[in-house]
């Protein structure tokens, strides 16, 4: 099996349904025979260890350790899912201060055993503020740090498609920006429905409100139906977004990245952008839209700066004003 590269991936959290998704998604895809499966729950971690021997992966190393000094040491890549789920009736933010503490140390891990990481997904929620402790504790500069924001986007996608009786694909620029979570904006604006624009597609206010409401409802949807937090959808997208860092195809679905611009008007938080990540990191540019489009970018990042604040409360990340000490590549 012809693998992208053989440098060392590793799934933190990998005893979880979305770790062993992301574990086996990655040997599919054939990233790198060079896996390194970590999570702290031993019984489930050798579970998932040999259900991947089972597959039979030829050229396949897949080594696994409950210790981080051994998990995080010369690794190039990493995705971590080590955080709490969601469960029915809480909201992203309601996992704040537990998971933004695990995220804490999780930087701490990768600015002692790996601080020449390459690429680091993190999609564990609130993946915002995760994302943003994890790239403050770690010391990498903000291109190296992303976080999962593409499920909004193709729950809108898939919601439109089914709307219209078309394919997926041929939804397209449809997009959220902003927060991954009930304070997203959806920016549909520019969307083509098999090349037409969606505003002569003849859709009533009252299910373009509907269509909105499932998108940001996406995810509560999925537990309802299923019983549990998505794991399938996160542990593919999180395995394309390394994927492109590793030199495969781009990934351009919008992914959350460090914003700190002047033009944008957004300023040291971690947002869904529209972005493009390839083997030199993520890269954003300004997103465009209409008034209400922009308004609604406007709120969720206000939203954003909120959570934010609180977490410098909770004195897990420090003051803004103490960035540039705590991590000198922002």
């Amino acid at each position: 099996m012809k693998y992208l590269t053989d440098e060392k991936l590793v799934i933190v959290g990998a005893a979880g349904m979305i770790g062993s998704n992301m574990a086996q998604t990655a040997l599919m895809l054939g990233l790198t025979p060079n896996l390194c499966l970590y999570d702290i729950y031993e019984p489930g971690l050798r579970g998932v260890v040999a259900e991947m021997d089972h597959c039979a992966f030829p050229g396949a190393n897949i080594t696994w350790t409950t210790d981080p000094a051994v998990a995080f040491k010369d690794a190039k890549y990493i995705i971590s899912s080590g955080g709490a789920p969601r469960k029915e009736g809480m909201t992203r933010e309601d996992l704040l201060k537990g998971n933004c503490q695990i995220a804490e140390d999780f930087g701490k891990n990768v600015k002692q055993y790996c601080p020449d990481v390459k690429h680091v997904v993190v999609i564990f929620n609130p993946a915002d503020l995760t994302g943003l402790v994890v790239l403050l504790h770690s010391g990498l500069s903000p291109e190296k740090v992303t976080t999962l924001a593409a499920l909004d986007s193709t729950r809108l996608q898939e919601a439109l498609a089914c709307e219209f009786g078309v394919q997926q694909c041929k939804v397209t620029d449809a997009y959220t920006y902003g927060g991954h979570g009930e304070a997203m904006a959806v920016f549909a604006s520019k969307a083509l429905i098999d090349g037409k624009p969606l505003a002569e597609c003849g859709l009533s206010e009252e299910k373009w409100a509907e269509i909105k409401h499932n998108t940001i409802q996406g995810g509560s949807n999925i537990i309802k139906l299923r019983g549990r937090s998505s794991f399938q959808s996160p542990a593919y997208n999180a395995v394309k977004m390394i994927e492109a860092a590793m030199g495969g195809e781009k990934f351009t679905w919008p992914a959350g990245t460090y914003v700190n611009c002047d033009k944008c008007g957004f300023k040291n938080v971690m947002m869904a952008m529209p972005t493009v990540i390839d083997t030199t990191g993520v890269h954003f540019s300004c997103p465009t839209g209409t008034e209400q489009e922009m308004a609604d970018l406007k709120a969720s990042y206000e939203h954003l700066c909120k959570m934010r604040d609180e977490i410098i409360g909770l004195g897990i990340i420090p003051p803004v004003e103490d960035w540039k000490k705590a991590n000198p590549a922002l």
